[in-house]
């Protein structure tokens, strides 16, 4: 294991599979993320306009670099039909270090 703290997991939820499909090819056509997985049917519960709602959502789990950060939810934002979509970063402190440089060989 290597201790880099420059990638990131962003987590990303969207309400059908049309829209996650779209974000995880421009992310990864672009460079901005060196791979994106769709996890399908995850059922949120979340608050929404002052009372608890529930959503089936595909999950987002994108690899990227700390500096594409900002690039990466630029991007989300833009393609998202949500008015307000997660876009939450997780530091990646340690990981195998061949998967690690081969997200930095991957993305921009």
């Amino acid at each position: 294991m290597s201790n880099k703290t420059k990638y990131v997991l962003v987590l990303n939820t969207c309400p059908g599979s049309i829209s996650a499909k779209k974000i995880a090819q421009d992310l990864v056509n672009e460079k901005l993320a060196a791979c994106v997985n769709i996890i399908p049917d995850v059922q949120s519960f979340f608050a929404w306009v002052g009372k608890v709602d529930t959503a089936n959502e595909h999950m987002l789990i994108i690899k990227t670099t700390v500096d594409n950060y900002n690039a990466v939810e630029k991007r989300i934002k833009k393609l998202h039909p949500y008015e307000l979509p997660e876009i939450i970063a997780v530091p990646i402190h340690t990981g195998f270090e061949g998967y690690l440089d081969w997200i930095n060989t991957n993305t921009k």
